[in-house]
Formats: C-alpha cells, sequence, structure tokens
C-alpha cells in the first residue's frame, strides 16, 4: 500500500556521536570548512591531523545533533596540542602556533 506524502528520514538511528570540523586558513584562496570523512571526525583524529601539518586552522567546532548542541572547542583542543607536545617533549608545529597565535 503506497503512503501518500510520505518521504524517508534523514534521522540518523542510534548514531549519538560528536563531530569535530576544522576550518582551514587556504590564504588568498579564502577559508572553508575542511572536507571530512564521517568516520574520522572524532576528535583523536583531528587532534592527530593538526599536530601533522594537515590543517592551518582557523577554528575548531564540535557538534552534537541528537543532543541539539555545537561548541567552538578551538581553545580546548590548542590545550591538549599544548599537553601533548609537553608529555612528548616536543614544540606545537610551527604551522598551528601561528594560525593559534593570529586568532
Amino acid at each position: 500500500m503506497r503512503r501518500p506524502r510520505w518521504t524517508p528520514s534523514i534521522v540518523p538511528n542510534g548514531n549519538d556521536q560528536t563531530v569535530y570540523l576544522v576550518a582551514d586558513d587556504f590564504g588568498k584562496n579564502g577559508s572553508a570548512w575542511r572536507e571530512t570523512d564521517c568516520e574520522t571526525a572524532d576528535l583523536e583524529t583531528v587532534i592527530q591531523n593538526l599536530l601533522s601539518g594537515e590543517h592551518n586552522p582557523i577554528r575548531v567546532v564540535a557538534f552534537n545533533s541528537a543532543e541539539r548542541w555545537s561548541e567552538d572547542v578551538s581553545e580546548d583542543v590548542a590545550h591538549e596540542l599544548r599537553r601533548r607536545c609537553d608529555l612528548q617533549m616536543r614544540d606545537i608545529p610551527l604551522l598551528l602556533q601561528c594560525a593559534w597565535r593570529n586568532r
């Protein structure tokens, strides 16, 4: 039997997770939210990507649509980067030092 005006749901089923996105500065080309695979939009991957120099970050934003919130977590991520670099007795990558200083 056909249901009139029925559309499929786009609401995730039990996929309650916090997603982290990085806004990158591309210089003369402007800035943009970096395309991210859904499976790698977690905090640990973002931190590893930042430490390996994959981003020239403007900010990091976290959101959880199931819980209906979003937040600029740039400062928290910067503190975590500093903590990890201190534990590894290494400097924060130069690209990150410049990016966070210019905020």
